[in-house]
């Protein structure tokens, strides 16, 4: 059975990953855009490159730093995770059906007619979901929620909010920043998308956001800047940060990333915030994702 937790090598001094380790979330990121592929081609469309720029924090996240338990998705102690930017949620379906959440016939059956799978997330439908997204800008506020009641009931989950870097631009995440950092919820980690884009084109072009890390830091926050799709920092990272016990902060971090990573069009045309792709340029982008040393 899958699970996931927090340690580090009882035969090492760091939270390093090990070679084997590496290999493992490696073919896990890959397993993200592959599936998001098959399963968009169900849907008939969807949105590839936002969760092709996030498919390594996927990996980290579910099948190394976070504490769940596979086939309870209501486990008390569970880490929360919560995605502001909803509309990667195609990525997410297949891991949560990998730990026993949904069924392979659900999975299957995504966006079809009655199914429980729609392109944004619903926690009142789908196990393992802890917030219903897709209007930016709200995750956060539930996150500072679900950390500062877990503290209050003296449970010791973390809470894991991954934020769009558009959903910067929101005045909300920017208010659950304040109260997260009065109430000292070190039991928060935000997680950023920096991958550039929005649905109306270059983030900086619409409201500019830079500079980023320091704008968290001003607000009170523990701030790290790491690649985003370098699994050997980004692990460790969260690794670390999950286990710091002495942290009085929330801690954000920027992961730079490129939307589209994996698949060299989407890369350099960010019209694939939201699209469907041809058989030819499935088949394509299925191959390039492939060919990708792991």
């Amino acid at each position: 059975m899958l699970s996931s937790s927090i340690s580090p090598s009882p035969d090492r001094n760091s939270y390093d990953l090990t070679p084997d380790e590496l290999k493992r979330l490696r073919e896990k990121a890959r397993f993200v855009r592959l599936e998001t592929i098959r399963l968009i081609e169900i849907a008939k469309v969807g949105h590839y490159s936002s969760v092709f720029s996030a498919a390594e924090i996927f990996s980290s996240l579910y099948y190394d730093v976070m504490n769940i338990r596979a086939g309870e998705p209501q486990w008390a102690d569970r880490d929360r995770f919560l995605m502001g930017k909803g509309h990667a949620a195609v990525g997410l379906f297949p891991i949560l059906c990998e730990f026993g959440y949904i069924s392979k016939d659900v999975l299957d059956n995504y966006t079809r007619l009655g199914s429980p799978l729609g392109d944004h997330p619903d926690m009142r439908k789908v196990p393992g979901i802890d917030f219903s997204s897709g209007s930016i800008g709200h995750a956060l506020s539930a996150g500072a929620g679900m950390a500062w009641g877990g503290r209050a009931a003296k449970r010791a989950f973390t809470t894991f909010v991954m934020l769009g870097d558009g959903e910067m631009q929101e005045g909300q995440v920017w208010e659950a920043a304040l109260f997260s950092a009065q109430h000292k919820l070190s039991n928060l980690i935000a997680i950023v998308d920096r991958n550039g884009f929005q649905l109306d084109g270059a983030v900086d072009d619409v409201i500019g956001i830079e500079p980023l890390g320091d704008k968290w830091r001003a607000f009170g926050w523990e701030v790290h800047e790491v690649d985003g799709h370098d699994l050997a920092a980004l692990t460790p990272l969260l690794r670390r940060a999950k286990a710091d016990l002495a942290r009085e902060k929330p801690l954000c971090i920027v992961a730079r990333t490129l939307k589209g990573k994996g698949v060299s069009y989407m890369e350099t045309e960010p019209g694939w915030h939201l699209g469907y792709l041809a058989p030819e340029d499935a088949q394509r982008a299925v191959e390039e994702i492939m060919a990708r040393e792991i």
